[in-house]
């Protein structure tokens, strides 16, 4: 193992840049020649590929986002462009990649370790949608931004006696809603697993106002239901003005919390580590506070399990 490449796909994430800075300084401490893939496979298939050095990372593990940029690549879901990328990688004489990104990106890493190419995935998503790993990289950071925004939002809340629906990211996973609305003592929180019934967050907020509570938060999943609609039905039903708040992209923007930044540090050193050692098809994960490996068909495969306990703990705490 002589040369290493390192990527990071899809959407970006707070800790990104720790994960890199991990990786290269792994690399060079070990003699091993890091290259730096810019804007994800994309950037694989078209050679934008350049040697980094200990000054490469230097001043990167306190930012958000990734400074080897990022993008989804269509040509690389297909064959041809597969082919494409192991050629460049041939071509530059990379011996093993390191790709950190969500669930698609860990399956282009599975599509070239079939091609015979030394891949190690990193879980790098605000979604923390990947079921075989207890977090993702960047998840905390976006709680922690959510939870700063309730905390503004209430402020305004309360002066004007409102009710404020916050819509917050994660496709399809309400982890960012749950654990967000339990920090930030949303009065509903609202999630693609569990569903929702209208009548009965109306009926939470008539009960608060009826014991002098001046404002509600509500934390919406965007993979259910629509925010503005369901601002207007609350507000036919209770006559509680209520406001929309839709945060988008600003939760996966700032500085990384230290969780991430280590996780993230841990992982990157650990990728390196695994090639080194000749693995391929491995995905790093954390559980129990360890960092740990597991290939990445079955990490795929491990359905995320929505954590049905602290679900009901919010409705308690909200009463």
């Amino acid at each position: 193992m002589k040369t290493i490449g390192v990527l990071t796909s899809g959407g970006d994430a707070p800790g990104m840049n720790a994960a890199i800075r991990a990786v290269t300084r792994t690399g060079i401490y070990n003699n091993i020649r890091i290259m730096g893939i810019k804007q994800g496979y994309n950037g694989l298939i078209d050679g934008n590929i350049y040697e980094m050095n200990l000054s490469s990372v230097a001043d990167i593990i306190h930012r958000g986002g990734t400074m080897l940029r990022t993008a989804r690549s269509d040509e690389f879901t297909t064959e041809a462009g597969r082919e494409k990328a192991m050629t460049v990688l041939k071509v530059f004489r990379i011996d093993g990649l390191v790709v950190i990104g969500g669930d698609g990106s860990l399956k282009g890493a599975r599509e070239l370790s079939k091609l015979g190419f030394p891949t190690i995935g990193i879980p790098g998503t605000i979604d923390n949608d990947l079921g075989y790993t207890d977090f993702t990289i960047g998840f905390d950071t976006t709680i922690n931004t959510v939870i700063d925004a309730i905390s503004k939002i209430r402020d305004t809340s309360t002066s004007h006696g409102r009710a404020n629906i916050i819509e917050v990211m994660g496709r399809h996973c309400g982890d960012i809603a749950l654990n967000a609305g339990l920090a930030g003592g949303a009065e509903s929180i609202i999630v693609p697993e569990e569903g929702f019934n209208v009548e009965e967050v109306c009926k939470r907020l008539i009960q608060g106002k009826n014991r002098g509570k001046l404002h509600s938060i509500i934390l919406l999943a965007e993979g259910i239901g629509n925010a503005y609609e369901l601002g207007d039905e609350i507000q036919k039903y209770t006559g509680i003005e209520t406001r929309v708040t839709i945060l988008g992209h600003l939760q996966r923007g700032g500085s990384p919390t230290a969780f991430d930044r280590i996780i993230a540090s841990k992982m990157g050193a650990k990728a390196v580590q695994l090639l080194i050692e000749g693995k391929t098809s491995r995905a790093l994960g954390i559980k129990g506070n360890k960092i740990f490996d597991i290939d990445i068909d079955e990490a795929l495969s491990i359905k995320r399990e929505f954590d049905t306990d602290t679900y009901q703990l919010t409705k308690i705490l909200s009463i």
